[in-house]
């Protein structure tokens, strides 16, 4: 009889041990879902807060450039400011034209300025990229050589002599040239829109923001 009281005592206890460790295990499962949503709730905020800082960026980009008469495409999505490469070289060079560099005396100082008019600006623009692109006709290793050439021209006068603007210094930290050859262009045939120079933001957390938004 007594075994048999022993043994019920025993299975009890070993029932409450169960019992607790199930709901040790409960407790943890939902504090994790909780640290989990918050940290899904606090990725939600920043991102929110990425875009709103890069649209302000974009949007006073596109004020000052207005506002400075600088005559110039401008994606009011990605900030990308394309200027004709007609207006920098003469076909099949990357020599800059005088009517070039007169154009990036006019444009650079302000938007250079825009970028380092605030440090939230500053901080949130990590690159400025200067990519070369030229249409689908020709052959494809010359016409990335090209862009390349030309990109690297447009980089290397801005930080000449004789380029003066205030935020030299600080937007030689900033910029990388690119050349995009043909990959981009839109057309199996010579389209004169696909051959330009390119500038680009490369924001704080733009790839973050690239996968998130494709999930």
């Amino acid at each position: 009889m007594n075994d048999w009281s022993n043994w019920r005592q025993d299975s009890a206890v070993n029932d409450q041990e169960d019992s607790s460790v199930l709901l040790s295990i409960g407790d943890l499962m939902s504090g994790l879902l909780m640290i989990f949503a918050l940290l899904f709730i606090t990725v939600l905020v920043q991102l929110k807060e990425m875009q709103k800082t890069q649209k302000i960026v974009i949007g006073t980009v596109l004020d000052a450039l207005k506002d400075n008469n600088v005559d110039v495409k401008v994606n009011p999505e990605t900030g990308d400011v394309s200027i004709r490469d007609s207006i920098l070289f003469d076909e099949n060079s990357s020599e800059l034209k005088p009517e070039g560099k007169r154009f990036l005396q006019s444009f650079i100082p302000v938007y250079s300025q825009v970028i380092f008019s605030k440090p939230l600006f500053e901080e949130e623009i990590t690159r400025v990229i200067i990519e070369g692109h030229t249409s689908s006709a020709g052959n494809y290793e010359t016409n990335l050589k090209l862009s390349l050439l030309r990109s690297y021209s447009v980089a290397e006068y801005i930080f000449s002599p004789e380029m003066k603007f205030s935020t030299k210094s600080q937007l030689s930290q900033k910029i990388m040239t690119a050349g995009r050859g043909e990959i981009e262009s839109q057309q199996k045939y010579d389209e004169p829109s696909d051959r330009k120079v390119t500038f680009r933001f490369q924001f704080k957390g733009e790839k973050f923001l690239e996968n998130y938004q494709k999930k």
